[in-house]
């Protein structure tokens, strides 16, 4: 595997889906590799960027791909990109080794759906592998707790950039 310090990023999307009350959507992971904390199993929905799909496209897709989720509306977007990097004893297990970590372009929508909508076990219309075991509406302040550590401080900007539109 080559240094650590020579991988690239993979470039991904990240959502958060705020309801009516200002709550965001969060679930609570299946696992994989860099899933290690079993107290911090909970984050918002998130996914590669398929290549030639834009962004904005990616977000929609990969929010109904993790949770079935379609009836939303675009209330904002970070202008960065937040990137944060896997620990290195895991490099090697997650994505086959090929990235150090995620850059990720971070939208939020608006839920304008009902819950019934929401369907983490058989998401996408049963297309796609579950990847929440759980899901909830968790208060905007508290994602920062919920996300594994290493996480943190890209939950941390994402709560800072957001945090005043789950108050609208």
């Amino acid at each position: 595997m080559p240094p650590f310090e020579s991988l690239p990023y993979r470039p991904c999307v990240g959502v958060m889906v705020l309801n009516r009350d200002g709550l965001a959507f969060v679930g609570r992971r299946l696992g994989g590799p860099e899933h290690t904390d079993l107290t911090h199993e909970w984050q918002m929905p998130q996914g590669g960027i398929d290549e030639g799909e834009n962004a904005l496209k990616a977000a929609r897709r990969e929010l109904y791909e993790e949770t079935s989720i379609k009836s939303v509306e675009k209330i904002g977007e970070i202008a960065d990109w937040l990137a944060y990097d896997l620990p290195r004893d895991v490099v090697g297990q997650a994505w086959k080794g090929k990235y150090r970590g995620q850059t990720q372009k971070w939208f939020a929508f608006r839920f304008t759906g009902k819950d019934q909508e929401i369907e983490i076990t058989h998401p996408g219309g049963g297309m796609h592998k579950p990847e929440f075991v759980e899901w909830k509406w968790a208060e905007v302040k508290s994602l920062p707790n919920l996300i594994i550590p290493f996480k943190r401080k890209v939950y941390e900007r994402v709560v800072e950039e957001f945090a005043p539109l789950a108050k609208s």
